[in-house]
């Protein structure tokens, strides 16, 4: 039985596509559910109609967790979310956020896209990457699940390093979660009653 996976994104969605394209072909035993994006006019909502995949418009915190019940979402996979959105406790575990950093540096309200990279070459640090974490509390703060290790190079611009970390995340992401569904349990189906 497949896991019941949504999606949240704020942009192009090239992070979902990858998941989905792991999902169509099998090497992730996963079913999309629900696209659901920030705000109307995103590419990622226009890629999830391609795929096929229903989606929902939700920015408040409240409308993501109703939209999330509504389609009977088991996981969350955050693709790119720029809003805060704390799970509830039937979301507790299973929701799953990908940050193009080695966290906990580079993280936190506002550290997002190039400006992580740009942040990266300021420090002047020699080794950046990608981590995978649950969603929990604040931005960044969710238990580490996993990190990608990318090295910087002195020839480096925020969009070349951007282009290979982003490279690990589309490795390091699927593998995550595929461990994962394979080590839990299956929920019951929302409101259904103990045997």
């Amino acid at each position: 039985m497949r896991a019941k996976l949504a999606i949240l994104l704020s942009g192009s969605g090239s992070t979902y596509a990858n998941l989905a394209e792991y999902c169509r072909d099998g090497r992730l035993e996963a079913e999309i559910v629900v696209v659901i994006g920030s705000k109307p006019d995103l590419g990622g909502l226009l890629r999830a109609r391609a795929f096929g995949h229903p989606t929902v418009v939700a920015s408040a915190a409240d409308d993501v967790t109703a939209a999330l019940r509504a389609h009977a979402a088991e996981w969350v996979a955050m693709c790119g979310w720029l809003r805060f959105w704390d799970p509830p406790s039937d979301f507790a575990g299973r929701a799953i956020n990908m940050h193009p950093s080695l966290l906990p540096d580079f993280g936190g309200k506002g550290m997002y896209g190039l400006r992580v990279h740009q942040a990266v070459l300021a420090a002047g640090v020699r080794e950046s990457g990608c981590t995978a974490h649950l969603v929990a509390g604040d931005y960044d703060r969710g238990p580490i699940l996993a990190q990608s290790r990318v090295s910087v190079a002195s020839t480096d611009t925020a969009d070349t390093l951007q282009t290979r970390v982003q490279g690990a995340e589309r490795e390091l992401y699927p593998r995550v979660l595929a461990k994962l569904f394979a080590a839990h349990t299956r929920p019951p189906p929302l409101g259904a009653r103990p045997a």
